[in-house]
């Protein structure tokens, strides 16, 4: 088959689900809903399940059910300054990325100043021609069918020819929606009810995409 794009999320995709960087940002956004609601942590996180469940992201949850205004505060707050602790430098990765014959973006649900954090750390950011954040899409993101169509669009490409590669089964199964064709990272096999290709890591992704009918 050809292949236009490849579209990678960020987190826990293009460094592993084990470095601690994701549970590290839902740790700091129960303890804000925590504050924000005035429960508890342990009502966070259950709150904040269904949330995520029914909107896609916390805050578009927090947005639309509980009139969070300060979208910029949450963003920064929730998003560890430092990212160092949690990704160590892989000098590997820039010649794997580079070595994919095709053009490559990224599509997240962080905020852009913590993607050219982790760009940055692992020293890829020349390896994308985009880097399309949850701002880019007004806070609407991944799962949301227009998330991936404004992206689309701005790439010019169509969904069918375009490999989006995701950690979450929602976000996977968001762009199998839209038409395109959607790769899961599942680190540790909990995902198996999925009806999509998936690998452990990020790896992997060669000899998959050479696969692809």
């Amino acid at each position: 088959m050809t292949i236009d794009y490849l579209l990678f999320d960020l987190d826990n995709t293009l460094y592993p689900e084990s470095s601690g960087m994701q549970q590290e940002i839902h740790r700091r956004m129960t303890a804000y809903v925590a504050r924000y609601l005035g429960i508890s942590e342990e009502k966070a996180a259950e709150a904040r399940r269904s949330g995520f469940l029914n909107h896609g992201t916390t805050l578009r949850w927090l947005q639309l059910e509980h009139g969070l205004r300060t979208t910029v505060e949450f963003l920064e707050q929730v998003h560890p300054e430092d990212v160092e602790p949690f990704i160590p430098e892989n000098p590997a990765l820039t010649s794997f990325l580079d070595s994919l014959p095709y053009p490559k973006a990224v599509f997240t649900n962080s905020p852009h100043f913590h993607a050219q954090r982790v760009l940055e750390r692992l020293g890829i950011r020349s390896c994308f021609t985009h880097v399309f954040d949850i701002t880019f899409n007004d806070l609407e993101g991944k799962p949301h069918p227009a998330s991936y169509r404004r992206v689309l669009s701005a790439l010019n490409v169509p969904a069918e020819k375009t490999v989006f590669i995701d950690d979450a089964p929602s976000y996977v199964q968001g762009f199998i929606d839209v038409g395109g064709i959607g790769v899961l990272i599942d680190e540790f096999g909990r995902y198996g009810d999925l009806n999509a290709p998936r690998i452990p890591s990020l790896w992997e992704l060669p000899n998959l995409l050479t696969g692809l009918p």
